[in-house]
């Protein structure tokens, strides 16, 4: 059964409401150290101006819970066009790469555009209990996490193409902020015995799609390692020349290494004194302890090859984390209610058993976007939302210090093309 089919949004109208208005409010935040000039760079084309995040997440709400009542308006006819992004059925989309060329509508605008359908929209909440609108609001506030998190993925890339290297927010810095200030404990190795398992999201709560059905695998023995791989441990990956030996690389992943001239994960500076990191805080020294970032698919899985390791599929990392609580890591709100960088964080070295599961970085896995078996999209325009990706991506999970804590659960499933570096994206190995 698919997704819209089968969700019942379980809270009271006002309780979605209200959690409506926090959500579109929590955007709002992160955006607080924002320029307006800023907000219209598009520095690749997999990024997108912080504008077009901001305009795109407001469409959604608009164009499906809005655009259910006979009587309402379109703020502005030409933004179904213009903040459409993929949604075919829909109609047609403005270029994605060329979302930064557009001058007009001013930031300003589109803030202006935002406050007009949160004013509609939450009149409607408090006076409609219609199941399908609560539905849908609920996966536009899914939607909207998501580009909260992009915000800050995007934010960073633009930010880092300036040699100011700005500061998009002040952090505490660390206590002994230097490189090898720290030294990372030695991963573990946690076993799991061959068995039939099951795996994929089932009972209330919210979840996509393309979380479902719940299903069984058969695993054979296997172990992951206990955390992520750290910075120390990936330099020892660079001094052993692992950028220039094609042997360690799948031909695709040496392919990219020459064509892009990768020498070390994105955003990492090698200096007189050290190596440093460009962060959402400005550039600062690279600490071994913390989980490597920021680094592909093909670079993950070339580490793993010279570790003698692997990658662990999605259902060995999803069996492993079933006993783990996804309020352990570092997240985006918790971050920031704490003052801290929005940065990945070293785990503690008190902490036993499988750590930073949740949180910090997502992590990728050895298995191909692919339906679980049995699955169906949603019927109509929502129904492209995840089933028409499944194909050219690979699986992460786990969330990252860029992921809002009440948006993770152990059956997420994120992904992305192999070649990507821009998101918060590290990995933990298996044999």
């Amino acid at each position: 059964m698919s997704q819209a089919k089968s969700f019942v949004v379980e809270t009271s109208p006002s309780e979605l409401r209200e959690r409506y208005l926090a959500t579109r409010a929590f955007t709002a935040r992160l955006c607080e150290s924002l320029e307006a000039e800023d907000c219209v760079i598009q520095s690749m084309r997999d990024v997108s101006p912080t504008r077009w995040h901001l305009a795109h997440t407001t469409w959604f709400f608009e164009e499906f819970a809005l655009g259910r009542f006979a009587d309402e308006r379109p703020f502005h006819p030409a933004f179904k066009y213009l903040f459409n992004s993929y949604y075919n059925a829909v109609g047609a989309q403005f270029p994605r790469s060329e979302r930064g060329m557009l001058s007009r509508p001013t930031v300003a605008e589109v803030w202006a555009y935002r406050d007009d359908v949160d004013r509609r929209l939450a009149g409607r909440l408090a006076e409609s209990d219609d199941a399908q609108l609560a539905y849908i609001v609920e996966l536009g506030i899914q939607h909207e996490q998501q580009h909260q998190e992009l915000i800050l993925t995007d934010i960073k890339h633009v930010l880092s193409r300036n040699p100011l290297f700005p500061v998009y927010r002040e952090a505490p810095a660390r206590d002994d902020d230097s490189p090898g200030s720290m030294r990372p404990p030695a991963a573990e190795w946690l076993e799991h015995d061959e068995a039939i398992y099951e795996i994929g999201h089932t009972g209330p709560g919210f979840a996509y799609d393309n979380e479902s059905p719940r299903h069984r695998v058969l695993l054979e023995d296997f172990m992951i390692a206990s955390r992520p791989v750290n910075c120390g441990e990936y330099l020892q990956f660079m001094a052993d020349d692992g950028y220039r030996r094609a042997e360690l690389w799948l031909s695709a992943g040496w392919q990219t290494v020459q064509q892009e001239g990768w020498q070390a994960p994105l955003y990492w500076h090698e200096r007189p004194e050290g190596w440093s990191q460009f962060t959402l805080a400005g550039l600062r020294p690279l600490d071994p302890a913390e989980p490597v970032c920021h680094v592909s698919y093909f670079e993950a899985d070339a580490f793993a090859r010279w570790a003698g390791a692997r990658l662990p599929t999605e259902a060995e990392w999803e069996v492993a984390s079933a006993a783990v609580s996804s309020e352990q890591g570092n997240f985006a709100d918790t971050l920031l209610a704490a003052g801290a960088a929005l940065h990945p964080a070293a785990p503690p070295t008190e902490d036993v058993g499988a750590v930073r599961m949740f949180g910090d970085v997502w992590q990728w896995t050895a298995s191909p976007y692919t339906a679980y078996p049995g699955y169906a999209p949603p019927d109509g325009a929502l129904g492209e939302y995840n089933g028409k990706f499944m194909c050219n991506q690979f699986v992460l999970r786990g969330g990252s210090c860029a992921t809002s804590s009440n948006h993770i659960r152990a059956t997420y499933r994120n992904f992305f093309p192999p070649e990507a570096r821009w998101q918060f994206c590290g990995f933990r190995l298996a044999r």
